[in-house]
């Protein structure tokens, strides 16, 4: 059971085994927790989490800048859309007769290595229904995913670089396009095929890029050196995180959530904050205006959960830092006249089975109005990370 060290309800268990078997008995009735998030960290968590809820709402960051995404961005001026589908990978159900092997087929990428012939070659065969991935597809999933690989080629420019190409990502890429460059239709028409129980947005549908500005001054664009994908990590601290229009830094930018996303944060039982990359996976969800205000006026629950160990872009933060820093974010278009557990209540941690960076500054932490969790959250086989299963059925009880 989890002890909190500074204050908790006297009649709240976490995790709360019977609210947890009432959940697995309809997950389709389960609490609709709303997480912050990019990248790869709440991969495990978020297929977990579907054997007691099937309600949970993921909004994704569009930013990434490396890998295939940034072919796939600089081809057709478009948000990052990798994240999107891992994401809905992880939340698909494959149960069901013929997701496994739709499931399969999304997730495969062409080589890394090889000419550029043969991977045409084998893009072909994909689209002639030959290749095996493609064969064992039953109708009529199987034209709805050849029709969008179709378009895709269609709309593929000279030269396209198919190294490493993912098929989710091409055929998100070809509904992106064909429903006029608006990601949410082709969101929605992928979860159908694989079967998603949650719901996966990304924050904004813009074609942006990450901007900081380092302790020193100095300017760094692009979410994939931020974050150190392929590159050194950043050796100062981040000062300040914005959008651009351009890897160029040309056209900083502000812009603002749509109405649904709005609806969706209203709409939340419990807000997380979780683990991940720390401004480019959890900031930078709260850089587009709108998100503070609505998070303000949900009065749902709303918890931090702070990496383990050391995160290159967090470099010199405690966690009393991070939360600091979350709070400057969510207020920049919250009203002003809201306290600070409008946007976060709790701080979850394992300080016996885990290291974070520096001390944990309780006093500090309880000046916000936070009340800190600290409990067993992290496993032999899960070491130095999070265990997905117990940081789920902790956030499932307080929801």
């Amino acid at each position: 059971m989890c002890v909190d060290r500074i204050r908790i309800s006297k009649d709240l268990r976490l995790p709360d085994p019977a609210r947890l078997d009432g959940m697995a008995q309809s997950p389709e009735s389960g609490p609709r927790i709303l997480f912050f998030s990019g990248g790869t960290a709440l991969r495990e968590l978020s297929h977990e989490i579907l054997r007691w809820s099937h309600n949970t709402i993921h909004v994704i960051t569009p930013f990434d800048s490396g890998g295939s995404s940034a072919v796939l961005r600089k081809a057709f001026k478009m948000p990052a859309i990798g994240d999107v589908r891992n994401r809905l990978l992880a939340l698909a159900d494959r149960g069901l007769p013929g997701r496994e092997e739709i499931f399969r087929l999304l997730a495969y990428r062409l080589p890394k290595e090889g000419l550029q012939q043969d991977l045409h070659e084998e893009l072909e065969s994909l689209l002639k229904g030959r290749h095996k991935l493609v064969a064992s597809i039953p109708d009529p999933m199987r034209k709805v995913i050849l029709h969008h690989l179709q378009c895709f080629l269609k709309w593929m420019p000279p030269g396209f670089d198919l190294r490493g190409a993912s098929i989710g990502n091409l055929v998100l890429t070809a509904g992106y396009l064909e429903h006029g460059r608006h990601l949410d239709p082709v969101i929605d028409d992928f979860s159908r095929l694989v079967h998603v129980r949650g719901v996966v947005r990304p924050v904004v549908g813009e074609d942006l890029h990450l901007m900081a500005e380092l302790d020193s001054g100095r300017i760094v664009i692009g979410q994939h050196l931020i974050t150190g994908k392929g590159v050194a990590p950043l050796e100062e601290g981040i000062k300040r995180l914005r959008l651009t229009q351009t890897l160029a830094g040309i056209g900083v930018v502000e812009v603002s959530i749509l109405t649904r996303m709005k609806e969706l944060i209203a709409e939340a039982e419990l807000i997380c904050y979780p683990m991940g990359s720390f401004y480019s996976s959890v900031v930078a969800n709260l850089l587009p205006l709108g998100v503070g205000r609505a998070v303000a006026g949900n009065p749902c629950p709303k918890v931090f959960v702070p990496n383990l160990g050391i995160d290159p872009e967090a470099k010199g933060l405690t966690v009393a830092d991070q939360v600091r820093i979350l709070l400057e974010y969510l207020r920049r278009d919250a009203p002003a006249e809201i306290a600070d557990d409008a946007l976060l209540n709790y701080v979850l941690l394992d300080t016996k089975g885990g290291s974070y960076p520096g001390p944990i500054d309780l006093k500090r932490l309880k000046s916000w109005g936070l009340e800190v969790i600290d409990c067993s959250l992290v496993t032999p086989s899960s070491d130095p990370y999070l265990d997905g299963v117990k940081l789920a059925e902790v956030l499932l009880s307080l929801s």
